[in-house]
């Protein structure tokens, strides 16, 4: 049987931690930038972590 190939666009958004968390970028952060405030350009800019609701589908894509 052949190998399983990750999903390629799952890849490119999405990192493994050591800790096994999955790491993400936020939204609303790529254009139409000049209505948002500074304060929220600033909390969007920052990484975060995968929600235990949408882990296993988004592992699933990664891990295959």
């Amino acid at each position: 049987m052949a190998k399983l190939k990750t999903n390629s666009g799952a890849k490119k958004r999405f990192t493994l931690t050591g800790s096994g968390k999955i790491k993400r970028k936020h939204a609303y952060h790529s254009h139409i930038l000049t209505k948002k405030s500074n304060k929220r350009k600033r909390n969007l800019d920052h990484f975060t972590f995968v929600e235990k609701a949408d882990f296993n589908r988004v592992h699933e894509l990664l891990v295959m």
